[in-house]
């Protein structure tokens, strides 16, 4: 394993540890380029999860996958697309690198919590003219090849998590600037397919969300799956004891979540 930090934004304090597979010469077969995951860990845009973190690379790691992990703007920080931003430079650089050997048509970009309300703006808002108002995307090397959102933030109405979208938007409810980050609108025929899972009890970020962002992409006719596990709390990362939410039922999602991606990348060690 090869381990590089890079900074996306030069003007901001964001950081990215990737995980880098490197060819081996005994294989029968010899990849030269990989499949990649970048995940955004959650924390309502006010910290950065470490639970949501290193736990979760581990597994796409050990699949085969190429994983970065971002460490975005928080707080204050969050506001001004500064996470998008960062996240999309993250994406074009991994397609700009070649010697970090990251698939440029297998890029997937995976969040929990407000990281998948990250992680979903860049699956729907990678091209968005207000966006690209302040962002040059190059052409659309900013747009992932899949998103996988974990019970993520969505929507900016009655089923909102005020905390997060008030942080990402600078703004308060009722707001235009407020009501922009309600991702379910911004759902098109470019918007990249999605793996999606969530519990129905989930008294943080309500189950609705998923709900809005399903049925959106089922409009445009955006390849989804989605699970809904009928009962646990918000934050289950991967449902173990290190993560301290062990629950082998939950933890299905994960092995749900790599065979989707495998199919949908057509991939396999």
């Amino acid at each position: 394993m090869e381990l590089v930090r890079f900074r996306p934004c030069p003007d901001t304090e964001a950081q990215v540890e990737g995980w880098l597979h490197t060819p081996i010469t005994e294989m029968t077969v010899r990849r030269e380029q990989f499949p990649t995951v970048v995940v955004c860990p959650g924390g309502g845009y006010e910290m950065v999860s470490q639970r949501e973190a290193d736990p979760v690379a581990q597994r796409f790691f050990a699949r085969g996958y190429n994983v970065f992990l971002l460490t975005y703007s928080v707080g204050e920080k969050a506001k001004e697309f500064r996470p998008l931003r960062e996240l999309s430079e993250t994406v074009a650089a991994l397609r700009e690198r070649p010697e970090w050997r990251c698939d440029p048509e297998r890029i997937a970009v995976c969040g929990f919590s407000a990281g998948g309300h990250l992680a979903a703006s860049l699956g729907t808002l990678w091209d968005d003219p207000e966006f690209l108002k302040t962002y040059d995307n190059r052409g659309g090397k900013n747009r992932p090849n899949a998103m996988v959102l974990c019970y993520p933030v969505i929507t900016a109405d009655e089923y909102a998590h005020v905390g997060s979208i008030t942080h990402v938007s600078g703004c308060q409810p009722g707001t235009p600037g407020y009501e922009y980050f309600s991702l379910d609108k911004h759902v098109s025929g470019t918007t990249c397919p999605a793996f999606v899972w969530h519990t129905v009890t989930d008294d943080c970020v309500p189950v609705e969300n998923t709900l809005a962002m399903v049925a959106a992409l089922r409009r445009h006719h955006v390849p989804v799956e989605a699970h809904l596990f009928p009962a646990g709390e918000h934050g289950l990362s991967v449902c173990t004891e290190e993560t301290k939410s062990q629950d082998p039922y939950l933890a299905r999602w994960m092995d749900l979540c790599l065979d989707w991606l495998d199919h949908t990348f057509q991939f396999a060690l």
